[in-house]
């Protein structure tokens, strides 16, 4: 059942947002590369038709990344809808009478959590789950204890090989090819340990605020929103030892081994923030202790990582938007060289560019024996037929390959690490636009040598591109 290709795809939360902006772009781009010639049926609630369903496509598509007229006429007539009430049993009868002969639909909830519980149960009562695997968007629970009650509802119908929760920082190409990288270069492996390796440091920034969004984000916060999901799924990826085979359960056994070697995380090893201006935003409480930054610290107790502390920092309205990651390497014994050596560092940035960094000392333009630092650059470009996040996870979805897709226990390691300090409360210090988070982070979550400054290297992306 696990790698039986799906027959049918039936995506509820039709006519929302994430429909709109990244489902029907996915859509078609699968269309287009062959991937996709099933039926789609979009399920919702906004009394409309099929034909509105189907201008509605069109429209997104004008609008985010462009349409192809021959892959959108083939995805016009693969498309279904069904208007309905999820509390609705004729909702679900109407699903069914869509599908026809298909007997292995997929289930894509995109929709907000609070409805994966109602939806999951009346796939289940309604006949319609036989057979069938379900899509899950983030975020799966608010915590521990949500999120163990969600996976016993969705094992009341669903086997957890057919259970698929999506994390879209996955679905990117240079994310996964991250481990690529890190088991296919011999040379990377020979520091990537405790022996040469003095910290770790990951950053994803961005340089905006929460653009219209503050009701949703003011109950969820950087811990929630991309800490314990996105980062935490790149931690895996740089600290995971090499699996013995390729396939998915071997790969996602050892990013949860990661997970359970790390100690929840203690009220002393974060700082939180919260940027001026944000309690102003609409759909925020005026007293909001929500924190729009967050800078944490942990170990991971592993044989390959044991004392070597791994950084954490996520904000919004920082100087920048990047995502990367910098693991700073021991000093060499200065022996007869200056004192001014600079640790040698590896970095990897995911976003906006994909860039491969190799920082070493050279001598500096003097006579005496001093040094400088320089970075050798690797950058690598996007190409524009390069597969999307949502492509890929749908696509792989639909084939039946769990590897990019959350399993049941690493979501509830994950959730464990930072569930001490989800309502612990604790200072929200506040911290200006535009700046590296509040000062506190500055001076107390702070890597040996610091935090590496995205800005420079940015600049030098830009030059380099020039």
């Amino acid at each position: 059942m696990a790698h039986t290709p799906s027959d049918a795809l039936v995506f509820f939360g039709a006519t929302g947002d994430l429909a709109y902006k990244k489902i029907f772009p996915a859509l078609q781009a699968m269309v287009k590369r062959g991937s996709l010639h099933v039926p789609i049926v979009g399920v919702a609630k906004s009394d409309w038709n099929l034909e509105q369903f189907q201008a509605r496509a069109l429209d997104s598509l004008e609008k985010h990344g462009g349409v192809d007229r021959a892959a959108f006429q083939t995805l016009r007539n693969l498309l279904r809808y069904v208007d309905g009430d999820y509390n609705d049993p004729a909702t679900f009868e109407a699903i069914r009478r869509e599908l026809g002969t298909c007997e292995r639909p997929a289930y894509y909830l995109a929709i907000p959590p609070s409805l994966f519980g109602l939806v999951v149960r009346q796939l289940g009562h309604s006949g319609c789950a036989q057979g069938a695997r379900v899509v899950l968007e983030k975020p799966f629970g608010t915590d521990l204890a949500s999120a163990r009650r969600l996976n016993e509802i969705l094992h009341g119908t669903f086997d957890e090989s057919a259970i698929l929760r999506i994390d879209h920082y996955l679905g990117k190409r240079p994310v996964h090819n991250m481990i690529y990288s890190r088991f296919a270069n011999s040379f990377l492996e020979s520091f990537w340990n405790r022996t040469h390796v003095e910290s770790v440091q990951l950053t994803m920034a961005e340089d905006f605020g929460v653009q219209g969004r503050g009701g949703f984000y003011d109950q969820t916060g950087a811990i929630r929103d991309v800490v314990q999901n996105h980062l935490f799924q790149i931690m895996t990826n740089l600290a995971m030892d090499p699996p013995v085979r390729a396939d998915s359960e071997s790969i996602r056994d050892e990013k949860v081994k990661v997970l359970r070697a790390i100690p929840p995380l203690e009220i002393g090893n974060i700082v939180r923030g919260q940027f001026r201006g944000y309690r102003s935003e609409k759909g925020v409480s005026p007293t909001s202790q929500t924190e729009t930054f967050a800078a944490i610290k942990l170990e991971v107790n592993s044989w390959r990582w044991q004392g070597v502390p791994f950084y954490i920092r996520a904000g919004k309205c920082l100087p920048v938007t990047c995502t990367e990651v910098v693991l700073r390497l021991k000093r060499p014994p200065s022996v007869f060289l200056s004192s001014d050596i600079r640790p040698n560092h590896f970095r990897f940035r995911i976003s906006p560019d994909v860039t491969f960094g190799l920082g070493m000392m050279v001598k500096a333009h003097c006579d005496e024996l001093r040094g400088e630092s320089q970075e050798m650059l690797l950058m690598r470009e996007e190409r524009a037929d390069d597969m999307g996040a949502y492509e890929r996870l749908l696509r792989d979805a639909m084939a039946g390959d769990p590897t990019l897709f959350a399993r049941e226990d690493y979501v509830e390691e994950a959730w464990r690490i930072v569930d001490p300090v989800l309502n612990a409360g604790g200072p929200v210090c506040d911290y200006e636009p535009g700046t590296w988070g509040p000062d506190d982070a500055c001076a107390h979550i702070v890597p040996p040598d610091g935090w590496h400054d995205p800005t420079i290297t940015t600049a030098q992306a830009a030059a380099h591109a020039a």
